[in-house]
This record gives C-alpha cells, sequence and structure tokens, in this order.
C-alpha cells in the first residue's frame, strides 16, 4: 500500500479503538507508520482524513452484511422469515462495529457546526436509501412491482418507478436501522429483533388494511 492508504488504514483502526474525536493526528500517524505530514498533503487535514475513513468504514459494513445475507439466506424461507434473519443478521454486526456507529450520532449531533459532515451525509443519502433497498429486495417490495394485494396505479405509489420505489422503502428501511441502532446503543438487552420488527409491521400493515377496507 502508498501512504494514502496507510493512512486510511491506521485513521480506520483509530476510529474503532479511540473513536473519532479522541483521535489526533499523531495516533494516525503512528498506527499507519506514515509521517504527520503525509496526513496534510494527501487529505489536507486530520478531519478529512477522518471523515474519509468513517465513510469507508460504512461503506464496508454494508459490504459485509451483503455477504452474509447472500452466504446464509435460505432460499427457502418465506419472505417473512427472511425479513427476520436479514434484521437479525444486520443487528448482529452492530457490536463489530459500534465505534462506527456511536461516531455517527455523534456527529449528527454536531452537524450545524460540521457542515463538510452536513454536506457528505446529504450527498450519501439517497445512495444509503437505495442501498438499503437493494440489501432488502428480496424481502420486501420488488423494485419496480407492486406490493402484494396491490396494482401498478394503487394508492401507494400510484404511477412510482422502480427507482422511486426503491427510494421509498430504503427509506423506510434507513428509518428503521436508525432507530433500531440507537435503541441498541443504550440498551442492547432491550433493542427489538428481527421478530419484534417483523410483528410490528404485521400490526402496522393490518390496521392500514383494515381501515382500507372501510372505505367506501
Amino acid at each position: 500500500m502508498g501512504n494514502r492508504e496507510d493512512l486510511l488504514a491506521g485513521a480506520k483502526r483509530c476510529l474503532y479503538e479511540k473513536g473519532y474525536t479522541r483521535t489526533t493526528a499523531r495516533d494516525i500517524a503512528a498506527a499507519s507508520g506514515v509521517s504527520l505530514a503525509a496526513i496534510g498533503y494527501h487529505f489536507k487535514s486530520k478531519e478529512a482524513l477522518m471523515n474519509t475513513a468513517l465513510f469507508q468504514a460504512m461503506q464496508e459494513w454494508g459490504d459485509e452484511i451483503e455477504r452474509a445475507l447472500t452466504a446464509g439466506t435460505d432460499p427457502g424461507a418465506t419472505p417473512a422469515e427472511r425479513f427476520e434473519a436479514t434484521w437479525d443478521q444486520v443487528i448482529a454486526s452492530f457490536a463489530a462495529h459500534r465505534p462506527v456507529w456511536a461516531t455517527q450520532f455523534e456527529l449528527i449531533a454536531q452537524i450545524d457546526r460540521l457542515p463538510e459532515i452536513r454536506e457528505q451525509l446529504a450527498a450519501s443519502m439517497d445512495a444509503a436509501r437505495l442501498g438499503l433497498a437493494e440489501m432488502f429486495q428480496s424481502i420486501g417490495v420488488p423494485l419496480g412491482e407492486a406490493p402484494p394485494g396491490e396494482t401498478a396505479s394503487g394508492e401507494a405509489g400510484a404511477g412510482a418507478t422502480g427507482d422511486e420505489r426503491a427510494r421509498v422503502v430504503g427509506s423506510l428501511y434507513q428509518a428503521m436501522l436508525s432507530g433500531v441502532l440507537a435503541q441498541w446503543l443504550v440498551d442492547p438487552g432491550q433493542a427489538p429483533s428481527g421478530r419484534d420488527l417483523a410483528d410490528a409491521l404485521r400490526i402496522v400493515g393490518g390496521t392500514m388494511n383494515a381501515d382500507r377496507a372501510r372505505r367506501p
């Protein structure tokens, strides 16, 4: 690896071992075996390097989950069973990546004072939604198709394209992921499981379907 790659690897190591705010430029230089001056040369600032390392770590988490789902999904499972199994995989991954997720909440709390982070998060938001929709595609709404029992012109997403459905479905999974993660960070023992989430969606879906059935 070159100095740039060494710096990124060192920054990620520091992110997991010390956290975002406690990591200094000297920590990164020591972890990477690269001079302090190289940080400025390749990334302009320690903050820019740590931001790049954080987003790379998030991408690696997504790749890890995708590999686990590909290897561990039972092709004969029902959609509900796949939903539960997938969420259990995601929740189980939180422990190994706790510093990365805790850092995101830490940065969001300071977002008004971190315009560069705000821009990076905003720029990655749509990609994250589409990525989550793709990750959960086999257990959610097939992209470009109507949900079961609903025509393409149904009231939920009337005339929506595959990309629009992916964005909407991905937004839901993004909200669920953030909420489950927040609960897990506070109290892992009380955080919902895959089955809890599936049961909750059944209750909400049943209520919405009952309301639709009552309409003239």
